[in-house]
């Protein structure tokens, strides 16, 4: 299991520790509920902000119901960040041209199938089936963060493989663009 916030942050947040959120969801029912009804109740019945009432339904199901760790509804989910000192169109070119990406990627050759300049690229990962997109924040004219997500993975397993893989590239990103410049 990941480790979770702590007490002290999810109190400061929501008014309320984790014991306190998991027992209220208890008494709502919350064992017979899903991902979506269990947001709702936070969100909607004691207005806690709608990033909040996410991690709470996480956190409480993973906890209490047995939910395995990065599972979602359509499978498996994993996202790595890495804020890179590189403009944003430096590192957008880097992620979004293949003959780049074989400079820094091991599996260079993923589908695109949206780009928006210095914003997002989604696509297919190499499987076909697993979606993947980046997202760029600029965080000033030299620096970017880079969130790379994936979804739909097959099993725990591979998300866990796949985390450790984008760990790794992105660091190697950052290694090849301050060496070479491309």
């Amino acid at each position: 299991m990941a480790k979770r916030i702590g007490d002290e942050s999810v109190m400061t947040s929501t008014g309320k520790t984790w014991s306190e959120w998991f027992s209220i969801l208890n008494k709502a029912g919350a064992k017979k509920m899903d991902h979506k009804e269990i947001a709702e109740y936070l969100s909607i019945q004691q207005s806690v902000p709608d990033w909040w009432s996410q991690m709470v339904t996480v956190q409480y199901e993973q906890e209490v119901k047995g939910r395995k760790l990065h599972k979602t509804t359509s499978g498996f989910q994993i996202s790595k960040s890495k804020t890179l000192p590189f403009s944003v169109s430096k590192i957008f070119n880097a992620v979004s041209s293949t003959t780049q990406r074989k400079i820094w990627l091991k599996d260079p050759d993923f589908k695109i199938s949206k780009a928006i300049k210095n914003k997002s690229i989604r696509g297919k990962w190499i499987d076909g089936k697993t979606n993947i997109e980046f997202q760029f924040y600029p965080n000033d004219k030299t620096k970017t963060q880079l969130v790379v997500q994936l979804n739909k993975i097959k099993s725990a397993s591979e998300a866990e493989r796949l985390k450790k893989y984008w760990e790794k590239s992105l660091k190697n990103l950052e290694k090849k663009l301050s060496k070479s410049g491309f």
